[in-house]
Order: C-alpha cells, then structure tokens, then sequence
C-alpha cells in the first residue's frame, strides 16, 4: 500500500479507495501532492507540483529562484519563520528563543501493522491490515529530531496522523506548537462541518462555507468539552448525505484541542488539528521526546453518510478494545432519576427485583453510595461505602442484586475532590489550583491532579479495592467540571499541566481495563463533555447527553452519528415529565429513540402502572431484534432533523441481508403534505423485500426511489381513513431480503 518512487523522494499512499502522495522537496523538507480518491501508480509525480505563482513580496529560501516560496507551497509539516506566514504545524524554541525550523529529510522506514503510540491511545492494526511509513527529519542545528508517522489501513479510506519529537542535541528546547496533522489542500471550495453545543445539547451539526481567514473549533477547558466536538469534516460545497466528496478528521484525544481551516489568499486550504497551543509548552530536555497524539483522516466520495459510514468502521474494528466489538451490551437500568440522593438498601432491593421483572440485564447504582454523600456538596474523593444507606456494605448489596440475576454496576467519579471530604483534609495538596489562593468551584467541586502520580495510584487502589468485593461488571466513570486555575502543587511545568493531567487520566483507564478486561466502562462528562475516540479507546461506549428527553435527543443522537457508531451511543428510556425538559413524551416515542444506541433506563419501575410494565417487557424485546445490527450493521442517515419536520434513520447487515429503520416525527403539523414515504438507502435495486407490519412485498428499486409507505396521516378532515396523527409520532420497521 506504500509506494515509493526513491529517485524523486515520493512516497504514495494508497489501498485503491484513496490515494495520499507527497514529496521530499528541494529544501528537504516533505510538499504535499495529493489527497482524494485512489490515483494509479505514476513513476514521476512532479508535474503535480508547481512554482508559477510568483509575487513581487514573496518569501524565497534560494536567492535566484523566487518560485519556490514556502508562502505558495503546499506542505506537510510547515514550519514558523521560514517565510510560510500561514499557521504552523510546529514551533520550537532553543534556550535563547531561537527559532528551530530548519527539518531537513533524512530517511523513511516501511512497517506492516501499526504500532501503538506511548502512554497514548490509538487505533490499532495487525499486519495484514495496515502499512505504516516514518519519515525522519532533523535540524542540523540544534539536532531536534522529526518523526512524520503515517499509517493506511487496507480495508478503510482512512490514514492515521501523528509525529514525535526527539531532543539529540545538548539543549533543553521547548515545544510551543505541534499539530498531529496539517494537511494543505489546492482548493477552497468547501463548506465545513464540526458539532457544537452546550451541555444537555451536545453535538449539534453545524455548517459553514470557508472564506478567507481561519474557520476554527477548540476547547481549552481540559476536556474535549461541551462546547466543540474534536471532530471536523470538510465537504464539497454540491456535496450532500449521499454524493460527493467529504474528508474528516477525528482527534484522538480528551483534551484541550485545535482544528481549523485556514484560507489563504490562493484559496489554498491549510486543515489542522492537534493539542490548543495556549498553555502547552513542553520543556524537551536533552534526549528526551513527545508523542503527539493521534489524528485519523478519513474520505469519502459518497457524501456525509459516506464519511460516517468509513468512520463507524475504523472504531468498530480498529480503535474499540478488541473484547466489546462483537459483544453485545447489556440492557440497564440506573436509579439516579429514580432516587437521586435518596435511597437505603431496602429501597435498591425492591428497585433491582422490579427491574429484573422487567427483563433488565443490568442494575447500575450512581451517584450517593460512598462517605457522606447524601447532596452534591461532599465526599468526592472519599471512595468508602457510606454505612448508614448500606450497612451491610457494598459487596453485600451487589451479592443481592446478582443473586437476582442482574449484572452490577457502579457510578465513579474519580477525578474530582469535594471541599468538604476527608481525603482533601489528608491531601490538600492534591487539589488543582494555586496554594494559598481562592479556587473556582464547579458543581460545588474541586479536581484532583491526575499530573501526580501518587494521584493515580490512590485511585487505582481504591477503584480496584471495590472492583473486586463487588466484582463489577460495569463502571460509569463521570467528571462533572471542567479544569480552572490549572497548576500542579508537585511543580509540573504549568505549560506541561493539561497534557501530563491527561496522561494521568489515560494511565488510570489503562491499568483498571488491563487488570479488569471485563469490567464495561461507560464514560461520562456531565453527559457528553468528554465524547471523544480517546476516551473511547478505554471505554467503548459513552453517556452521550445527560439531556434524556427523547425529542432533543434526536438531534444530539443524529449529530453524534456523523463522527461516532451507534454502538458508542449512550441511549436511555427516562421518567416523565422529563427531568431536563419537563416535556412529556410517549413511552414508545422513548423507546423508537433510544433503540439506537446502548439501551437502557433512567426511571423507578414501581411508578409504571402494569400497562406500562408490560409496554417495557416488549421494547426489550425489540431491542433485542436491533442490538445485533447496532453493533454490526451499517447505518444510514435519511432524514435530518436540523432540516426536516421528521427525522430519520436506518441500519442495514449486508450479510444477514436484513434491517431496522426509526422514523420520527416530534410536532404534528396540519394539512400535512399528500406524499408520505420515506426513501430508503443500502438496499439491492432487483431484489424483493418484506417489512414487518405491512401486508406486502416491495422491491429495492421502490422503496430506495418511491419510498416506504408511512400510512395515512390526519389531515383535519380524513378521520376515517387514518393510520397516524398528533404529536409524537414515531415507527421502527423491520426489513428483511426475500
């Protein structure tokens, strides 16, 4: 898959989906050439190459030869000060801040496979499904070291992004800039897409044409965040779901980030992503190095669906723990919405036997079992069973719940410290902040250092010490707030803080999955601040909003489909009035939502009436008919609920040749429009299908280009002849090949 073209220093990258080509330079350092669709092999790619755009103002390296110009060039690793005025992928300083930029090429290495990166999480490949090609650059100067790692893998249009750097020389230097991928592309006509929010509404999908100046998305909070999703997709301006060319980019990474589109005045576009250079500044003694994190890039040249598609595949089968891939979720029920603070032993008895009634698999305690923790005020930190809710202890209440033939499940939130705790009266100096100077609170907490490693260590014994009295079999891991006055009491370089806290967080992850690789962690960030491929690598599904009611969660769940599968998709049945809305919803209009997704409820059984114990017994079953296909299946997008009136989706298993489609439609509206069907994706045009429910076979060709039938709606007047009407309206169809 890496071709090499040795006399002229090209390096092709392709698996006959994609193509990625760049070149050596006569400077030395590494020109982009192309990105897109697979290309054949060429003996010579100079000609893709070319210096006519000369300016009377334009920078040039080589007296004689104003063509060449790192202001007009497209690169791959550009650096600051060299006469490129757009945005750097690296900066690095010398003791006297001097400027070190002059890489120069100085070897490749092909591997098969690909390997992981220290201390980092990162996809994963055997040899038989990835090539990986190093370039190696130094600076004859100061003897800094560059690695440019890129790896294809066979089966996807995606390549993974990262570098490392080396200190050789006998200076302390200081890293101020580094992006894992700065890729610079000929054109700018590109609409760019990224998902933003707020918590409670995550992940909405916003667009907006590219125009000169920088397009940007961050998060400088210490987290992926709320906010701005580390993901960012640049699609062709006539590009839609289904046709034409998109690329994106997926950071792998749980902190503070950057990824941007920069335009310049050639309408050349200069994409990026890596760790937010505003404070990180990483001291690189001598012989010492820094990872970057991992970047994937991914391509389409069948639309947005295209894109998501590719993306679903590379984390199912490269990036998720092998283990949970093919492993199906158990379906929970958590008691924070029923109880909250609130609860005694005798009280979550009775709630795990009503649930296992209900076919639950999984009880999940939250929030109040440990120190004194009866309200959000205390005890974070004090990881010890709270005596007077559970007397008996925390293992015994889990020997109850599994004696019932539940699953046991327990809510942490490991990386925060209560004001009001013992263990911050034993360890003050474990709390983020400057000493002797007032802290911001967040939910009425503080953070713990995870930069320190006497930190992660406590926590793992702690964690570990609950693990095995109860054996769990599944841990929520939460983090409430995000990071403030960021300093480490242990002296951590301040600009060195956010990264090293994070390598802490990793560590932590690292060490509880690899001692307990049963254990299914589902992490959580107040909902979904922290929805990301890094924390995903450790735990392969994630709480994607605290926001359970069913109506947002259409949009939060469709916008979390463009970057991230459905099987990483945390998606709950909860009480009504809904507790972040107040809106009441339809226990079935609940369910046909929560579906999609790793199933589950948020509610008190003993407050369903036996209608509504019963409605429960049968959507577990259904889910049960989605789970295989949540988990393999591949899924298309159909209707937009930031365009539409109805949202749509639909998974399809090629293999099993069968399928499930969610309609919905939260607001009626009157005198609806005549034709009413859906058009459906995936499907063989000749071939004959059946749906469940209704009382006759269809061909592919119909339902991909008439649609599916969605019934006679109320009109106001047809009260007769009506299959649907009002608010709330929702169907799943099952599809099977004849």
């Amino acid at each position: 898959m890496i071709r090499i073209n040795e006399e002229s220093k090209q390096f092709h990258l392709t698996n006959g989906t994609i193509s990625y080509i760049f070149h050596i330079m006569k400077n030395g350092q590494p020109g982009h050439l192309y990105y897109g669709k697979a290309l054949r092999h060429q003996d010579d790619f100079s000609h893709f190459q070319t210096y006519e755009n000369v300016a009377p103002n334009t920078t040039h390296p080589f007296e004689g030869d104003p063509g060449f110009s790192l202001e007009t060039v497209k690169q791959e690793f550009p650096v600051y000060g060299k006469g490129d005025y757009r945005e750097a992928a690296v900066l690095i300083e010398g003791e006297q801040g001097q400027l070190i930029s002059d890489f120069e090429y100085t070897s490749y290495q092909v591997e098969k496979g690909k390997s992981a990166l220290s201390g980092l999480p990162s996809s994963y490949a055997a040899d038989d499904q990835a090539e990986t090609l190093r370039i190696q650059m130094i600076d004859p100067f100061s003897k800094v070291e560059v690695e440019l790692v890129y790896t294809i893998f066979s089966d996807d249009p995606v390549i993974a992004r990262s570098c490392r750097i080396k200190n050789s020389g006998e200076e302390t230097v200081q890293i101020k800039r580094l992006m894992s991928l700065s890729l610079d592309l000929p054109e700018a006509d590109y609409d760019m897409l990224h998902l933003s929010g707020a918590w409670a509404r995550e992940r909405h999908l916003q667009r907006k044409r590219l125009s000169p100046g920088i397009h940007q998305v961050s998060s400088q909070r210490g987290a992926s965040s709320h906010q701005q999703n580390p993901f960012l997709a640049l699609k062709r301006t006539t590009a839609t779901e289904q046709t034409g060319e998109v690329m994106g980019l997926h950071f792998v990474y749980s902190g503070n980030f950057v990824a941007q589109a920069e335009v310049d005045h050639y309408d050349t576009t200069r994409l990026q992503m890596g760790i937010h250079p505003t404070r990180f500044e990483w001291n690189l003694s001598p012989e010492d190095s820094f990872q970057s994190p991992e970047v994937l890039l991914t391509y389409s040249d069948q639309g947005l669906n295209g894109l998501s598609q590719a993306a679903h595949r590379l984390i199912h089968d490269h990036l998720i723990a092998k283990r949970w891939v093919k492993k199906e979720r158990p379906v929970l029920i958590n008691n924070w919405e029923a109880t909250y603070f609130d609860f005694n032993e005798q009280k979550l008895d009775k709630f795990a036997a009503e649930a296992k009634e209900l076919g639950i698999e999984l009880f999940v305690l939250d929030d109040g079992w440990f120190g004194k923790r009866n309200d959000d005020t205390t005890s974070l930190g004090d990881w010890f069973v709270d005596k007077e809710k559970l007397p008996n202890g925390i293992g015994a209440l889990a020997e109850k719940v599994k004696a019932k033939g539940l699953q046991f499940g327990l809510w942490f939130e490991p990386e925060m410290i209560s004001p009001e705790s013992e263990l911050i009266e034993q360890h003050p100096e474990w709390v983020v902040g400057m000493p002797d100077r007032p802290h911001t609170l967040g939910r009425n907490q503080l953070v713990l250092d995870f930069s320190n490693p006497e930190v992660v260590d406590y926590l793992f014994e702690r964690m570990s010490s609950i693990i095995e009295e109860t054996k769990l079999d599944y841990i929520k891991w939460d983090m409430n707030r995000n990071i403030t006055e960021p300093f480490s009491k242990t002296g951590t370089a301040p600009g060195e803080f956010f990264h090293r806290y994070l390598l802490g967080v990793y560590e932590l992850y690292d060490r509880l999955t690899t001692n307990y690789p049963d254990v299914l962690f589902e992490s959580c960030a107040g909902g979904g601040g922290r929805f990301d491929l890094g924390m995903m690598y450790y735990a392969p599904q994630a709480w994607a909003s605290d926001d359970t009611d069913a109506v947002e969660r259409l949009k939060i769940q469709y916008g979390t489909s463009i970057a991230y599968p459905l099987s990483t998709i945390g998606s709950h049945v909860s009480a009504v009035p809904n507790h972040q809305t107040l809106r009441e919803t339809a226990l079935k209009f609940r369910a046909d939502v929560a579906y999609f997704g790793t199933f589950g409820y948020e509610l008190d059984p003993s407050q369903l009436t036996e209608e509504e114990k019963a409605e429960v017994k049968k959507q577990i079953k259904t889910y049960k008919q989605v789970q295989p296909l949540i988990q393999s299946g591949t899924f298309y997008r159909l209707s937009s609920p930031f365009d539409q009136s109805e949202t749509a989706w639909m998974l399809w298993d090629e293999e099993k040749r069968e399928g499930v489609v969610g309609w919905y439609k939260p607001i009626f509206y009157p005198n609806p429009k005549n034709n009413q069907t859906l058009k459906l994706r995936g499907l063989s045009e000749s071939a004959s299908y059946e749906v469940a429910g209704l009382n006759r076979t269809f061909y592919g060709d119909e339902l991909m280009q008439r649609g599916l039938p969605l019934g006679i709606e109320f009109n106001g007047a047809n009260t007769g002849s009506i299959d649907r009407g009002g608010d709330q309206q929702s169907h799943v169809y099952f599809i099977k090949e004849l």
